[in-house]
């Protein structure tokens, strides 16, 4: 299986073009499309998708992401095997969260240029780069095939999430399609009537348990007092917060959007009160 993820939108034939090349490699592969509408050149946003997605995936999965502002430059192209998957993408950043949720990992750069397209560009590598790389790899060729081992791959900042004795400091990663506010602040499960924390971007450790009904959420000047488990549990136009579907404390607005409602852009600081 492949999984799809660029910035390349669907009102061209670039998403077309690179399933193309694919399937003329391993054509029994199953292709899913994780998103093709991450904003243009936003590594951090797709970095955080892939993170958030690659769970509910088989392990073998060949996950392919192409969000690539420097495509032409010196930036490495690289290929990442986690006990997750297999990532294929730029060296830029896209896998910093990925690499945060990991104790063991693997990366090679995609040298060598028999898998790859004859001609190599120099503005489409998720057509003759990535593609032929992430098709080969379903086909069974070993990573250490593809190049020499990269052992500083470059990685962003890590979101905020500080866990202290009487709060949690986070903040907003993005908004979704519904205009919900998707926090730092996870990942969370319910237990019983509490809420149990086990801190993201990093590998599995400690979990705190926050009693939902002492706490005090606060962002942009907004107070939300409770966490519920489902939109109906307030009235239409009303702000709420609550676990999203990705484990993740989301602030929403029934039938509305918490983006507009708040005006906030990622970045935001969210701040619960324990």
């Amino acid at each position: 299986m492949i999984s799809l993820t660029t910035d390349f939108g669907v009102a061209d034939g670039y998403v077309g073009i690179v399933k193309g090349v694919i399937l003329s490699i391993a054509p029994a592969v199953r292709l899913v499309d994780l998103s093709h509408q991450v904003p243009p050149q936003d590594v951090r946003r797709a970095a955080f998708l892939l993170d958030a997605a690659a769970p509910f995936f088989p392990p073998d999965t060949v996950h392919l992401a192409v969000v690539d502002p420097g495509v032409g430059t010196a930036r490495r192209a690289v290929v990442l095997r986690t006990p997750q998957g297999l990532f294929v993408g730029p060296d830029n950043g896209l896998f910093t969260c990925v690499l945060a949720e990991v104790l063991e990992w693997e990366m090679v750069e995609l040298a060598n240029p028999a898998y790859r397209l004859p001609q190599l560009g120099a503005t489409f590598h998720g057509r003759d780069l990535f593609a032929p790389a992430a098709a080969h790899l379903a086909s069974g060729v070993p990573l250490a095939a593809f190049g020499p081992p990269v052992s500083e791959p470059c990685r962003f900042s890590l979101p905020c999430l500080q866990v202290e004795a009487d709060r949690v400091l986070g903040e907003v990663l993005y908004a979704d399609h519904f205009g919900n506010l998707i926090t730092s602040v996870g990942r969370l499960h319910w237990q019983g009537d509490d809420l149990a924390l086990s801190p993201a971007f990093r590998p599995a450790g400690e979990t705190r348990r926050i009693a939902v009904d002492a706490l005090r959420l606060q962002c942009a000047g907004h107070v939300i007092q409770r966490v519920c488990r489902t939109y109906g549990e307030v009235g239409i136009g009303d702000l709420l917060a609550l676990v999203g579907s990705m484990g993740f404390l989301e602030i929403a607005v029934r039938q509305g959007s918490a983006e507009q409602t708040l005006g906030v852009r990622p970045g935001e600081r969210v701040e619960i009160e324990l």
